[in-house]
């Protein structure tokens, strides 16, 4: 497979390093001259522009084994490489026995449970050991299932420290089937959510564009609906069961967007609990006294992650038209989690976290 991520330095270094081939094409005979960077871009579909405009002058960009800058015209026969100083990685995916939770399965699809922890997709930092490894070897004897076919496979996602339901296609007509489904938004999906605060409220409504944190990649963060940054997001919620200093939740999405739920709790000052990245990790309410904050760090110790379970699923079945319906209960440690909160406030009579 091709890499298609150009990774360039800024600056090269004194001793000239040694140089992986990572892209190869020849140019056809009907090739008509066209500038190199041009030339790459149509054929390296996910790198910009400019991004290989850096990769040519760092040195990066041969053509008949010798470096060429970004005006270079390519024509026919012309033997165009992209040679970055490290490795190219692998991007095949292998089969890896990792057990599955199973749900459901039928000739069409896979329904599973997934585990806090567990990586849906590769990628940079997690190139084995994810969801996707783990489904190379379930299917590993069905002819019909190439793991590195994105026609087949996964459908939709959810975060790494996330547990619950995944539905997974097994053939490419379900797999453009649920895909159409999720995209016009008539799959059902809700989430149990544990957040920080008390809600007066029995339900509400979140809306707010979902975008990248510019102080921190690995985040997002919400804009104003009309702002024209990000990408629209909508979150309907509903009170479970209320337990002083922190909540439980029904999450129901109007859209799917990274993060969605965590960073619009956030938003709206109630945090995943133990969501570390959205601030879930400090204690947000309760009291000042050493026992809170040492029972707090059990609760803590408890869930290590944050406390979200995509716990309902439901799609239209791609082959038979009928509505499927899938139910999956709390993980343990989030029913510990629960359970700690629900002695605790049944062994206090203080309703100062009701203001």
């Amino acid at each position: 497979m091709i890499d298609e991520t150009i990774d360039c330095k800024d600056d090269l270094d004194d001793i000239e390093p040694s140089l992986y081939e990572h892209f190869r094409i020849v140019a056809d005979a009907g090739q008509i001259a066209t500038r190199v960077d041009r030339f790459m871009t149509e054929k390296l579909q996910h790198s910009s522009r400019n991004r290989i405009q850096k990769a040519a002058d760092a040195g990066f960009v041969h053509v008949n084994d010798k470096p060429v800058k970004s005006n270079y015209k390519v024509r026919a026969g012309d033997v165009v490489t992209l040679m970055l100083d490290r490795p190219r990685h692998d991007t095949s995916i292998l089969p890896e026995n990792i057990p599955l939770d199973v749900v459901y399965e039928d000739t069409e699809v896979l329904v599973i449970n997934k585990p806090a922890g567990l990586v849906v997709h590769p990628g940079v930092g997690n190139f084995t050991g994810t969801l996707v490894n783990a489904l190379a070897y379930y299917f590993r004897d069905l002819p019909s299932y190439d793991p590195n076919d994105p026609e087949v496979g996964l459908v939709h996602r959810i975060d790494k420290d996330t547990s619950g339901l995944l539905v997974i296609a097994k053939t490419p007509e379900a797999k453009t089937s649920l895909g159409a489904q999720f995209f016009n938004k008539t799959t059902h999906r809700s989430y149990h959510a544990l957040v920080w605060g008390h809600f007066v409220e029995d339900e509400g409504r979140i809306e707010g564009n979902i975008t990248r944190d510019p102080k921190d990649r690995l985040r997002m963060t919400v804009a104003e609906p009309d702002s024209g940054i990000g990408k629209p997001a909508v979150t309907h919620y509903k009170v479970i069961e209320r337990f002083g200093y922190v909540t439980l939740l029904e999450c129901i999405l109007e859209t799917g967007r990274t993060h969605q739920i965590r960073a619009h709790m956030r938003h709206i000052g109630h945090p995943l609990f133990a969501d570390e990245r959205y601030g879930g990790m400090e204690i947000l309410r309760g009291e000042r006294s050493a026992s809170y904050k040492a029972y707090i760090q059990n609760c803590f110790n408890l869930c290590q992650r944050q406390a979200l379970h995509a716990r309902t699923l439901g799609f239209v079945h791609p082959k038979t038209k009928q509505q499927m319906d899938f139910t999956s209960e709390l993980p343990s440690d989030l029913d510990r989690l629960i359970n700690k909160w629900r002695a605790y406030i049944s062994g206090t009579t203080k309703d100062t976290f009701l203001k």
